[in-house]
């Protein structure tokens, strides 16, 4: 990968129609010859350290990823090697599942927004707000006028959070069906793995087509200049864990956090901590 070379450039989703098939879930761009460079996971923990720290001086700063994906792509083995290179203070992850009754009294962002990362922290969301344009789409959870408006009410709401000093980093992990069908074969093969395994993920299979639809147009309505979407190859685990630590890593050089300068008298600290003569 050349020095210039930047991964969100390359994985960005361009404006305009999408369609999911268009992208190869196969590919590996601008793959690294080695994919665990030390260098690159060492400034990663640092620049994490330092929004934290600049944070404490009343920085507003905050990071957002969100990952989305159909079953076996690999959110979950993301979370644990690409964002596990952060120190567990300034990083708190949250999963959402099926909507209890209490969520689903309310506004379909409501649990989103009490989730939401607060200055200094990386937060990362394992499937997210947009599980109201999926999944509620595909399988007719509610009418068809209600999830159309949610396009528009997703792009304000991340226009908010950008405005408030989140930087949002919108990642679909992109599998496809055959691998995705050895996935499951190689859980099945392994007891161990028996209780990854939900016999649901095969009858989801069978709306494939319908949610590839369904992510046309998240992709095509809420790619925006303030929340872009990222389309991430994830046939290849390694090639995918690389690259969404990656571009968490370039949005943290971006950012160029920096750690506060408290108004201390060095000289009169370390005085105190002479040993006694």
């Amino acid at each position: 990968m050349s020095k210039d070379a930047s991964l969100r450039d390359a994985l960005r989703v361009p404006h305009g129609p999408i369609s999911v098939s268009g992208f190869d879930s196969g590919a590996k761009p601008l793959e690294p010859k080695s994919k665990r460079l030390e260098h690159d996971l060492d400034q990663m923990a640092d620049l994490q350290e330092r929004l934290w720290a600049e944070s404490t001086g009343g920085g507003e700063r905050r990071v957002l990823l969100v990952l989305q994906g159909m079953d076996t792509a690999g959110k979950g083995g993301v979370v644990k090697h690409a964002v596990g290179v952060f120190g567990p203070i300034g990083v708190e992850y949250s999963a959402f599942k099926k909507p209890t009754e209490e969520e689903r009294a309310h506004d379909f962002l409501w649990r989103i927004r009490k989730r939401l990362p607060g200055p200094g922290m990386i937060g990362v969301f394992d499937r997210s707000h947009y599980e109201d344009v999926l999944v509620v789409r595909v399988h007719d959870l509610v009418p068809k006028a209600e999830w159309e408006t949610r396009y528009d009410a997703i792009n304000a709401f991340e226009q908010e959070l950008v405005d408030g000093g989140t930087t949002v980093v919108k990642v679909f992990l992109h599998v496809s069906y055959d691998v995705q069908r050895e996935r499951l074969l190689r859980r099945l093969a392994r007891p161990d793995k028996h209780w990854k395994f939900n016999p649901s993920d095969i009858d989801e299979r069978a709306h494939w087509d319908e949610y590839r639809a369904a992510y046309d147009a998240v992709l095509e309505r809420t790619n925006t200049d303030a929340a872009p979407w990222y389309v991430v190859p994830a046939d290849h685990k390694t090639y995918r864990n690389w690259a969404v630590a990656e571009l968490l890593r370039e949005t943290l050089v971006e950012l160029d956090p920096r750690y506060p300068q408290p108004d201390l008298d060095v000289a009169t600290l370390r005085e105190r901590l002479a040993p006694p003569h």
